[in-house]
């Protein structure tokens, strides 16, 4: 695993350390980690968003739509949407 040092003001710092306290996290690292991660994730999400939203147009989600949903779900399962 890499090091990284990161350099925070006083205020930073503090709240760092509540937030590890506060939630069980084992270290500073761990807790920024978490961040990192989560922020990765987020990243990721808002790609695959904009992908979608620039791939052409999408089915129109009216009442018929649903409905075929439901059938798909009920007949097949889930796993096959």
């Amino acid at each position: 695993m890499a090091t990284m040092n990161v350099s925070l003001p006083d205020a930073l710092k503090q709240f760092v350390e509540e937030q590890v306290s506060e939630h069980g996290y084992g270290t500073s690292s761990e807790f920024v980690r978490n961040l990192i991660r989560h922020e990765h994730a987020r990243t990721q999400l808002r790609a695959l968003v904009v992908e979608g939203m620039t791939s052409g147009p999408g089915s129109e989600l009216d009442d018929a739509y649903f409905h075929q949903l439901r059938e798909r779900i009920n007949n097949h399962g889930v796993d096959t949407l």
